[in-house]
């Protein structure tokens, strides 16, 4: 078995090994597709395949949509070079069910890759080609959040966007430079209408979109290198629009054990790539059953009903509820206590902490009992069934393979949204009152905690990567498990931080808690452990 046109033409040797295939006429999609596209994707990445490309997949199935995807990648070429077009853009989703079962099926959605490199006029004709189409409806993306940057980490103009400002849009070299000058491609062709749809894991992620757009069409009209209605196209939201989106859906690296599964069902060809910008792709992706896509209904040109393949259609408001009681209480909060006990105790699979009584407490304690009573409820979707799914069903599936060590990665960029938040809503309460928090001010002990680099039985491990580690160690230096120091001195110009924990901790009145946590979690080996028998009895 073979994942390609050729060998997915004996239909019943796929389906004997309970493989799910396209229900469509694949040649007619894409020839559909291709002559009037309504969907092009930038991000080849994982994501896409196993949540995008699986839900147009699905109403491809049901007869809702009679056209495909075509995705484009903008950052690693290789993931198209060596993944897409030698497979003729198949895949294969794997989802990996909380009660064992695993799905498996062949995706045949996109019809089409494009590589975003201005250098290759052949690519990128085609991609102009698209852009001004009157059938474009949507250009979405999974690029991370940095890749709407123009700037880096010190605040300095990157050198690519920099020389695109200068240079205009004829071949820019930055991402948003090529994308800016893709759109200028469509204001040419007669300010065509278009959504352009930021699905990136990040707040008010349409604004981060519209804002790095904006700079290069304001530089290149300003520096007389496009014409003076492209801005005013740019900001005109009658023609197109930057929605907000919230999207939840896990989807690790693809795993040694999937591979496994699938070379014993007689596929051949499954070897993984790491590409030389180390990006590590494979023929596969295995997910999450659980899937949320809330997106604003703002779409100029018009749009398939993509609700019926389970997308949520709201306006600006309730996706920002849904981020909030996510990110703030329902999801990420839970997410980060389990990565920082969980890298103390040893632990390398998040599903096995929820096995931990005291580890499954915390989490219960900080969702249901200290989230919940200031969580924004967003009406599209129920608080509490969310939490209900998220820890009884997401965190506890065994068959994802994912770690504390990942999610403990950038921890000191998350705390101040993912706690800081409830505390302030705390405060702000006549009927709450933030003494009343325990266990999240034990998450911020236990993190400190974590920054010694040792963990419960007194063994140095590898802190996750951080832009503050540098910053924030020195705070933890000079102490020693089972030795006495002054907490409050050493941790008092962290605690002030508010950059870090979103507040003052001292003005919130929560330090004293933090240095008696982190007093006791340092006592000795065993402590850690010893600490959290004791605050979640």
């Amino acid at each position: 078995m073979i994942l390609n046109k050729s060998g997915l033409a004996d239909r019943a040797q796929w389906e004997a090994a309970g493989y799910r295939l396209p229900q469509f006429d694949t040649d007619a999609v894409r020839k559909k597709t291709m002559e009037d596209p309504f969907w092009i994707h930038f991000g080849a990445g994982n994501i896409f395949r196993a949540f995008q490309a699986a839900v147009v997949q699905e109403l491809l199935n049901q007869g809702v949509l009679d056209r495909g995807l075509i995705v484009a990648e903008g950052f690693d070429y290789e993931i198209i070079e060596k993944m897409n077009r030698p497979h003729d853009e198949y895949s294969i989703a794997v989802t990996l069910k909380a009660d064992g079962n695993i799905e498996k099926t062949v995706i045949g959605s996109v019809v089409e890759s494009c590589i975003l490199d201005s250098g290759r006029e052949q690519e990128y004709n085609r991609l102009k080609e698209i852009f001004c189409k009157d059938s474009l409806q949507m250009v979405s993306f999974t690029i991370t959040e940095k890749g709407y940057s123009l700037v880096n980490g010190k605040g300095d103009m990157l050198p690519d966007v920099e020389a695109d400002f200068a240079a205009g849009p004829g071949r820019p070299a930055s991402y948003m430079g090529k994308v800016t000058s893709l759109l200028y491609a469509r204001y040419r062709a007669g300010a065509k209408p278009v959504a352009m749809v930021s699905m990136d894991n990040c707040s008010h992620n349409g604004d981060k979109l519209y804002a790095a757009v904006n700079a290069f069409a304001e530089k290149w009209v300003q520096n007389g290198l496009a014409d003076e209605g492209f801005t005013a196209y740019i900001n005109d939201r009658n023609r197109v629009t930057f929605p907000w989106t919230m999207i939840d859906k896990i989807t690790p690296r693809p795993d040694a054990s999937v591979e496994a599964v699938l070379k014993a069902d007689g596929l051949e060809g499954l070897d993984p790539v790491i590409t030389s910008k180390n990006t590590y792709v494979a023929p596969f992706v295995n997910a999450e059953e659980c899937e949320y896509l809330v997106i604003e209904d703002r779409f100029p040109n018009g749009r398939p009903a993509l609700e019926k393949g389970g997308l949520l259609f709201t306006d600006r408001e309730t996706v920002d509820k849904v981020e909030k009681m996510k990110v703030c209480t329902c999801l990420n909060p839970l997410h980060t206590a389990l990565a920082v006990y969980g890298c103390l105790l040893g632990y390398t699979k998040i599903s096995e902490e929820m096995n931990d009584t005291e580890l499954r407490k915390m989490v219960e304690t900080i969702g249901y009992k200290e989230g919940l009573p200031v969580v924004v409820d967003p009406g599209v979707l129920d608080p509490k069934e969310f939490i209900d799914t998220v820890l009884g069903l997401r965190i506890p599936n065994p068959f994802m393979p994912d770690t504390p060590q990942r999610i403990a990665t950038d921890t000191s960029q998350k705390l101040a949204i993912r706690f800081g938040e409830t505390i302030k809503a705390y405060a702000a309460s006549p009927k709450l009152n933030v003494s009343d928090l325990k266990l999240i001010p034990l998450v911020f002990a236990g993190w400190l905690r974590y920054l010694m680099a040792v963990d419960d039985e007194g063994k140095a491990f590898e802190l996750s990567p951080d832009p503050l580690l540098d910053t924030v160690r020195p705070y933890v230096s000079g102490f020693a498990l089972g030795e006495k120091a002054d907490v409050e001195k050493a941790l008092k110009p962290i605690l002030e931080n508010a950059a870090v924990f979103g507040v003052n901790l001292y003005e919130a009145g929560m330090a004293d808690k933090v240095c008696g946590y982190f007093e006791e979690l340092t006592a000795g080996p065993g402590a850690v452990r010893a600490v959290l028998k004791k605050y979640t009895a």
